[in-house]
């Protein structure tokens, strides 16, 4: 028996690690070339590792959510009398690829969508990643049975498990979930069985005392206590856990909260909105705040800043990159507007949807989700009263913007209707005094309210 031990790749751009989110094969599997063997985690993006070669698997070197260092030994296979040279020539190859390119490979020219829903990059040379994740499925040997057939099928880890655990082929298993997404529900209805299992007559039945004069007033219980269900912390929740919790211990939180009148604001919204229309763009006022950030942030450079730890220096960001915090189905996702300053409002909502639509599905790019300076994060439909955002590591501000509510207001000394809005904004106080968080406050405020101004001073 040949046997190769299969490493970790150096998947380039300075990752000396990766978590290994989920496996796609195990022990005693076997598997063809290119075929995908497991999701890994870098610090922005999950890779779909592929089989360099045919085989068969003997051990795998680390369980779901160990990280594991660059160059260590994931996966041994047993590869009979095949050419073991030849797949380490393939590794060669790989390597040399990194070398022409100077040291780090290609971007993929389309992101592929994650099997786990997370951030995803496939990336180049010999197959060793998985190249794209169609949503369309794929005909392979396998398509030939009939029925439905997903060479690459979306689910989470915990769904691929259950698959195991039933025996289930999730190639086989028809998604109903979001974006072609393989849940639970659809393992379960796969195998005919229901997806949770109903209590029997005996469960349902009340235990009975041994005599009314003993127990006269025993609680009857209808069925037994439901177990816990533990999860594992792994992937992007993971990622979010250790940056909130990063921010929170390194940065000195304060939040300044004031009231903000939309009803210019909301005028001149839909006075564009039919133009913007005709343009192909869905006008929101998120493009409006953005704007508006950039030129408060203008007035006040401290704020479009971050404070580098390992050197102990404040680092003045020249451009303006706003990041938008985005709700999906695996956690909060902040993808980057770019150089908002050079952008018009028409184009910073075309940007804002491709963004959040590509963070939604999975499809994000790594230079999407990275180098914001600032950041601002709606509560949407909820509102709230008021919010204390957390910073976005390693910046110094970020903004919270609530629901527009009518509200009486005072205007020329009458009371009238208005269109009320409520910003929170917190600042790292080891670097932002309270008295320029506010001046900031009030600068955007301004801008809000009078939007006119955007137009002229940006």
């Amino acid at each position: 028996m040949k046997t190769f031990e299969f490493k970790l790749p150096d998947i380039g751009e300075g990752v000396s690690e990766g978590e290994v989110v989920a496996w796609l094969v195990a022990v005693g599997d076997t598997v063809s070339e290119d075929q995908p063997i497991v999701e890994v985690m870098t610090d922005k993006a999950t890779v779909t590792i592929t089989a360099p070669k045919a085989g068969k698997v003997i051990e795998l070197r680390a369980k779901a959510g160990s990280v594991v260092p660059v160059h260590s030994v994931l996966v041994v296979f047993d590869i009979g009398d095949g050419d073991q040279a030849g797949m380490g020539a393939a590794v060669a190859d790989h390597a040399s690829g990194h070398a022409r390119s100077g040291g780090a490979p290609e971007k993929p020219a389309e992101p592929a969508a994650t099997a786990v829903g997370d951030i995803k990059e496939s990336l180049p040379g010999m197959a060793l990643f998985a190249a794209s994740q169609s949503a369309a499925p794929k005909a392979t040997a396998l398509a030939k049975q009939e029925g439905y057939f997903n060479e690459k099928p979306l689910a989470t880890p915990a769904t691929r498990k259950l698959a195991r655990d039933l025996s289930v082929d999730l190639r086989t298993v028809t998604p109903s979930g979001t974006n072609g997404r393989v849940t639970k529900a659809d393992v379960h209805a796969h195998t005919g069985a229901p997806s949770q299992t109903a209590p029997t007559a005996a469960a349902l039945q009340a235990p009975r005392a041994a005599s009314i004069e003993t127990a006269p007033r025993a609680p009857i219980a209808l069925a037994s206590e439901a177990a816990d269900e533990r999860i594992p912390l792994r992937g992007m929740r993971k990622r979010i856990f250790e940056g909130m919790a990063r921010s929170k211990h390194t940065a000195a939180h304060f939040t300044f909260v004031e009231e903000c009148d939309a009803t210019a604001l909301m005028a001149l919204r839909d006075r564009l909105r039919p133009a913007a229309e005709k343009a192909g763009v869905k006008l929101t006022f998120l493009p409006f705040f953005v704007k508006a950030v950039v030129a408060a942030l203008k007035k006040h450079p401290t704020l479009n800043a971050a404070f580098d730890e390992s050197t102990q220096e404040i680092v003045l960001r020249k451009s303006f990159n706003i990041g938008i915090a985005t709700s999906t189905e695996q956690g909060l996702i902040v993808p980057v507007v770019r150089n908002a300053e050079r952008r018009s409002i028409l184009e910073i909502g075309q940007d804002i949807v491709r963004l959040s639509d590509d963070a939604r599905s999975g499809k994000s790019r790594k230079e999407d989700v990275s180098g914001s300076t600032f950041t601002i994060t709606s509560l949407g439909a909820q509102g709230g009263l008021f919010a204390t955002p957390i910073l976005n590591h390693p910046e110094v501000a970020i903004l919270g913007i609530h629901r527009i509510k009518e509200r009486p207001v005072v205007r020329d000394g009458q009371i009238v209707i208005g269109h009320v809005m409520l910003l929170s904004l917190s600042f790292d106080h080891r670097l932002i005094d309270g008295h320029v968080g506010a001046a900031f406050a009030y600068e955007l405020i301004g801008f809000l309210e009078d939007p006119d101004r955007l137009f002229l001073e940006t």
